[in-house]
């Protein structure tokens, strides 16, 4: 509207600004598929469609509004083909010499095992043209991929999964671009504050990075501008890293609007969607006097979940989307923005009192700061046999509390009788005997703030001290 063109919305989430009345000159209360865009698109006759701030939806009707005649603005099908197919995509990246994840391509189980064989476990599978991550697995061995395959429904040919090389305790991060098709800027990127393989609308993440150094982030920014320019996006397009043993890796493309591009654009003052659209419109980046700012401050972004509507879901984070929204958290410090991020999602944490602290194996050495910093701050720390034992060794002092086969008084007693102020529990995983959804379960029931990753604990601990 802004820059003087009737704009017609096609939205039927209720849920979104979007549908408010005054967002564009009219609203279609629509489903998005091609049959009924196509009809608005009869009714209205419009100069052109712009597809890339809708998510993955408008993505996979691109083709077929293109071979309807319809006009798509922006960014090409073509382009959005070749970012959505992972072979394809996989040849460009090999072209442009930017490292990526072993992986391969797989029809059948066979194909699927073969690769597994080469490149070992664990795996990331994932089917092409997915939303929100659904379907996506961390595979540990061959029978999590058998069972996994023998349930994957519409694979083929056509649909053929991915299997990457899953980087275990990668770093993620993330950049948004702006790109008119031959230049492209990226105002910052984004580091996750989970380790990999955690969904990134789901990982709490901060602006500027807090771990990443200068070289790794100097990657990010070149490898952006390169796939932009290379693929001939132009409007927005969004990439996944991750940092794993001193490389940078690309995971995927995504040629549209994440949801980090309000976040990007109010922590670094800068308008993405408005400048986006115009640059869809026909305008150059070179118009806009974009330049690199340095960032002074803080902002942190936290998922929100619905997991208090269902009591019985197991609040476990991975590959697979499950936030319901995000807020953001800006401060002068990186723990102030954290403690307040924690603040705006109704979950905030304590200034004392007690944690629960219950971690697998795998996390132990990562979970010692932590647990130093919730002593130093002057907090009771409880926790279970073998996290007590360990912590125990590093001369950080803990009280015994008994999960629930051990007897009682155990931990949800103590969840019920308000006794926890912060549960800290990372889940035990495939080869724990006895299942401890219950604890996650408990706390959301009880209203106790939880943290399911050590690197989560870490930053709350970060928060809590910058509060104090």
């Amino acid at each position: 509207r802004a820059a003087g063109y009737e704009s017609i919305m096609v939205n039927c989430n209720p849920e979104t600004v979007s549908t408010d009345y005054d967002t564009s000159d009219k609203l279609y209360f629509e489903p998005l598929t091609a049959e009924d865009v196509l009809s608005i698109y009869e009714n209205e006759k419009p100069e052109g469609v712009i597809i890339q701030f809708g998510g993955q939806t408008p993505l996979n009707l691109a083709k077929e509004l293109t071979d309807a005649g319809v006009k798509v603005l922006g960014t090409s099908p073509e382009t959005i083909d070749l970012a959505e197919d992972r072979d394809m995509f996989r040849h460009i990246i090999t072209k442009l010499g930017i490292p990526q994840p072993e992986s391969g391509m797989a029809s059948s189980l066979e194909e699927a095992l073969e690769i597994a064989s080469r490149i070992g476990y664990p795996l990331m599978i994932r089917p092409s043209y997915v939303l929100g991550g659904r379907a996506m697995k961390i595979i540990l061995d061959k029978d999590m991929l058998a069972e996994y395959i023998a349930k994957a429904v519409g694979v083929s040919p056509d649909r053929p999964l991915l299997l990457d090389k899953f980087l275990e305790d990668a770093i993620e991060a993330e950049a948004d671009a702006l790109a008119d098709g031959n230049d492209a800027f990226v105002p910052a990127v984004l580091q996750h504050i989970e380790y990999a393989g955690i969904h990134s609308g789901d990982s709490a993440c901060v602006i500027p990075p807090v771990i990443i150094g200068k070289e790794h982030k100097k990657a990010m920014y070149d490898y952006t501008r390169r796939i932009a320019i290379e693929m001939k996006v132009v409007g927005l397009l969004n990439i996944q890293y991750a940092i794993y043993d001193d490389t940078v890796y690309i995971l995927e493309a995504n040629p549209r609007a994440s949801r980090t591009v309000p976040l990007v654009s109010k922590v670094c003052n800068i308008q993405m969607a408005k400048i986006a659209t115009d640059v869809v419109l026909g305008k150059k980046l070179s118009e806009f006097n974009l330049r690199k700012r340095n960032i002074n401050h803080y902002g942190v972004k936290e998922a929100v979940f619905p997991f208090n509507m269902f009591p019985a879901i197991d609040p476990l984070l991975g590959p697979e989307m499950r936030s319901t929204g995000e807020v953001l958290g800006l401060a002068d410090t990186y723990g102030m923005a954290f403690f307040k991020s924690q603040e705006a999602t109704m979950s905030s944490l304590p200034l004392k009192g007690t944690v629960l602290i219950t971690i697998a194996d795998r996390d132990k050495q990562r979970i010692v700061e932590t647990a130093r910093n919730f002593r130093d701050m002057g907090f009771g720390i409880v926790a279970t046999g073998g996290t007590k034992a360990f912590l125990e060794e590093n001369n950080i002092d803990c009280s015994l509390i008994l999960k629930v086969h051990q007897g009682r008084p155990n931990i949800v007693d103590m969840i019920k009788n308000g006794e926890i102020d912060l549960v800290v529990n990372t889940p035990s995983g495939k080869l724990s005997e006895y299942d401890d959804s219950y604890i996650r379960k408990n706390a959301i029931k009880y209203r106790v703030p939880y943290i399911t990753t050590s690197s989560a604990a870490l930053a709350a601990t970060k928060g809590i001290r910058d509060r104090l």
